[in-house]
């Protein structure tokens, strides 16, 4: 399952419906406080975006509830995106429980009333949140209003090819930038022509999971300063990660690596680069292991933490992580059996444990970490050390959504690729957009 990806898809259209959503209601007061009552016949609507296998799995652990509480039948609805929440909930037909892949609109969410405040029932109920990392915490709130809870994570590492680094000589996997440069460059394999016939790492923003907010805690680079303004320009971590990936592009030569990506195979399907043998390293998340799983059998391949930079060598072990998150839409029907619902989704090991066999992402609780049910690949291991770390780091939550994302994102394109040069100005420019998409967003 895959749910950055999903989440970065979404973020743009419904970061500009959600924002626009004042006339949802405010976040005071929470969902309703009175508990679920044990004999009363309920039935709760839950929307998700699963689909397909997937929405089995969600399924299957919808009954292991309903099971325990006979009383409250499931009416699971999947397919779902936060445009169709958000317009349920205008229409006075909202759901229940939603489920939402876009982590990046929780500012969204909690300013706008679209999900409620669930701060007083994780109180009531004294769910113990110091079970979940703090980088997880982090993208189910907005200012001071915990709206959601997350539900599986994703983190994101170094995957290598074992064969390729025999055959160059490499011993163990970089752990810093250098490292990782010098090993990049051992395992490409050029054709007479130039053209890349093995690349040891792709360095392109936007190919796969290279994306700026997933290899910005490599470098420490934050996102924001302490009044809350973009900082790329003056967080070194910035300006240190884009010339990393400038200086390896100009290696390649970035019309050797513009032909390469423009002939990668897509990302989910069998034929994605890494799995083919096309590319030696790459940046991905945990659920990779099943797409190898199943589309690559025979890939003789290891995972590790990504390297950090040389700048802070301390860092290693550092990673990206974000997720699903899930919550009560405001005139949810049944707001006490929905919040009932949602603690055994989220907090419940035994149900955290068969989503993560099920689904192949990481379970969101220390106590599911930890669980000897746990089945699945030896390289998974790599990412649930990674989320019990304490070395995690998520993007902000910003009451415009994702938007700020795509704004860093379309200039280190333009830098990393060669069509803008001055990169100090270039920064300073992308902060400036940033602030003002903010601004617009807290109207």
């Amino acid at each position: 399952m895959v749910r950055f990806i999903r989440a970065a898809a979404l973020t743009g259209a419904a970061a500009l419906v959600l924002t626009g959503c004042s006339g949802l209601g405010s976040t005071s007061g929470g969902a309703a406080q009175a508990p679920l009552d044990p004999n009363q016949k309920v039935t709760v609507t839950v929307w998700s975006g699963f689909t397909d296998r997937e929405l089995k799995v969600f399924e299957s652990v919808l009954d292991m509830y309903h099971q325990k509480h006979p009383n409250v039948t499931i009416k699971s609805v999947g397919g779902q995106t936060d445009d169709k929440i958000t317009q349920a909930i205008r229409g006075g037909n909202a759901p229940d429980v939603a489920m939402s892949f876009s982590a990046n609109n929780i500012g969204s969410f909690c300013s706008t009333g679209t999900f409620q405040d669930l701060g007083p029932l994780i109180s009531r109920d004294g769910v113990d949140l110091n079970k979940i990392p703090k980088a997880t915490l982090a993208y189910t709130e907005f200012d001071g209003n915990r709206c959601a809870m997350p539900l599986l994570a994703d983190v994101f590492g170094l995957y290598y090819n074992k064969k390729m680094f025999a055959e160059a000589g490499i011993t163990a996997p970089p752990k810093t930038m250098s490292e990782f440069a010098e090993d990049a460059k051992k395992l490409t394999k050029k054709a007479a022509d130039g053209s890349i016939e093995v690349a040891g790492y792709v360095p392109t923003p936007g190919f796969y999971a290279n994306h700026v907010e997933i290899l910005a805690p490599q470098w420490d680079a934050q996102w924001l300063d302490k009044d809350g303004k973009a900082q790329l320009a003056t967080d070194p971590g910035w300006s240190e990660m884009l010339t990393w990936q400038k200086d390896l592009t100009d290696f390649y030569g970035s019309d050797a690596l513009t032909r390469f990506t423009a002939e990668a195979g897509q990302q989910y399907s069998a034929d994605q680069d890494f799995q083919t043998g096309k590319v030696a390293m790459t940046l991905d998340g945990e659920y990779r292991t099943a797409f190898i799983k199943d589309q690559a059998p025979d890939l003789d391949y290891a995972t590790a933490p990504f390297p950090v930079s040389d700048s802070h060598p301390e860092l290693y072990g550092t990673g990206y992580t974000t997720g699903n998150i899930i919550g009560i839409p405001k005139g949810a029907k049944n707001a006490a059996a929905a919040w009932d619902v949602i603690k055994f989704l989220t907090t419940d090991t035994d149900a955290l444990v068969t989503f993560a066999n099920g689904l192949g992402n990481v379970p969101t609780s220390t106590d599911a970490l930890t669980s000897p049910d746990l089945k699945l690949p030896t390289q998974f291991q790599t990412f649930l050390d990674l989320y019990g770390g304490g070395k995690l780091q998520t993007n902000p939550a910003t009451a415009s959504g994702g938007a700020f994302l795509k704004v860093a994102g379309d200039f280190a394109t333009a830098y990393v690729t060669g069509s803008r040069t001055d990169l100090e100005k270039g920064l300073a420019e992308t902060d400036k957009q940033i602030d003002d998409s903010a601004a617009l967003g807290a109207k």
